[in-house]
């Protein structure tokens, strides 16, 4: 197709109370091949007209009843959307230069005074209906490209969360063969979360970041990690460090996830008490994605076999937990993961039954004890 058959396959809405000056218009713009013609003699339908045909090009009179062009102009401005061109081109017998001023500054695009050469009419048309494809292509090339920098967006961001994930897995598959650990923790503590009515996002952004809660595991020593039993007071203190290198490998980063992974390898291990480490927060003063990620964490890991231990009873765990709210745990978070425990959501996470994202369990010392990882 042409670019003067496109040019010809434009709408154009005719406005004007004479229904003479409309006819001419008509079988002028006809001759020249323009056939997708609206036209009006009423001004009050004027903005019904412009929403169901949205024409490329209004040919606008100002001198009308009820509804003057200066007033359609502003109508139709307030429909148009930000960066949208839509030319108008005013007809009028009035040739008072204030108001060719005045009809320009309303949002005209040209202006002719009537009678018109219709030569010089129909090459205005021309340009302006040029110019407004123009715009419509520009446009059309910007969300273009809009679209392909989303794409890669959310590729580039596919491709960093896999890279987290695979970060985390490669902590945790020493001491977790199956590498589920981390998702299990993220689901739990993102249901948690769900249940004390956070905003969507900010239990989006947990279900992502607690996944990473252990990754300093990587620079605590095989021996120590994987010593069957009880640890002694020497070795719990060389396997305290996983917090605060966790946070290190993940500090300076600018995403919220980031950000919020580093906050929780940090301060998982605080206690309510203020009895946690690595600097004894109290209560409140422990970040609240901290808290939550706590609680999945120790009922993942007792709910599981580690090298060092059977898994617990499901039930014997959530006793535990119930056991340490207001000395280990929030006593609020505990409130949620009680809640999630009535309502059988939790047992089908510890499970891994019908959830929609692969979810088992974590490492640590039990009852009373202090926790391992």
């Amino acid at each position: 197709m042409t670019d003067e058959v496109a040019l010809q396959l434009s709408k154009i809405l005719i406005v004007d109370d004479e229904e003479a000056n409309v006819r001419l218009l008509e079988r002028t713009l006809q001759r020249w091949g323009y056939t997708n013609l609206v036209a009006t003699t009423d001004s009050r339908e004027t903005v019904s007209l412009f929403e169901q045909h949205r024409p490329d090009l209004i040919l606008l009179d100002l001198m009308m009843p009820h509804i003057d062009g200066f007033t359609v102009m502003e109508s139709i401005k307030a429909l148009l959307p930000e960066g949208v061109f839509l030319p108008i081109l005013v007809l009028t017998a009035d040739s008072n230069p204030q108001v060719k001023r005045r009809a320009l500054s309303a949002g005209a695009k040209d202006f002719l005074t009537k009678p018109f050469d219709q030569t010089e009419l129909l090459l205005r048309i021309m340009n302006m209906l040029e110019t407004r494809f123009l715009h419509l292509e520009l446009a059309n090339q910007n969300q273009i490209l809009e679209q392909k920098v989303a794409e890669r967006t959310r590729d580039l961001a596919a491709s960093q969360l896999e890279i987290l994930d695979r970060l985390a897995q490669a902590a945790e598959y020493r001491d977790d063969d199956t590498g589920q650990h981390t998702n299990r923790v993220g689901y739990i503590a993102a249901l948690v979360a769900q249940t004390m009515q956070l905003p969507p996002a900010r239990v989006e952004l947990i279900r992502r970041a607690a996944p990473l809660h252990d990754v300093g595991k990587i620079g605590v020593p095989d021996n120590i990690l994987l010593k069957p039993g009880r640890l002694t007071p020497e070795e719990f203190e060389i396997i305290k460090p996983h917090t605060t290198i966790g946070a290190a490998l993940l500090s300076g980063g600018h995403s919220k996830m980031v950000k919020m992974a580093e906050s929780i390898a940090l301060t998982h291990h605080e206690r309510w008490d203020g009895n946690g480490y690595p600097t004894g927060l109290k209560g409140e003063e422990i970040p609240l994605e901290g808290r939550i990620v706590s609680i999945a964490d120790v009922f993942d890991a007792l709910s599981h076999d580690r090298p060092y231990k059977k898994a617990w009873p499901l039930e014997d765990c959530v006793a535990e937990i119930e056991r340490n709210g207001g000395r280990q745990f929030d006593p609020q978070v505990v409130a949620a993961f009680l809640e999630l425990w009535h309502s059988g959501a939790l047992k089908a996470a510890a499970e891994g039954k019908d959830l929609t994202l692969s979810i088992e369990p974590m490492p640590y010392e039990l009852a009373g004890q202090t926790h391992r990882i």
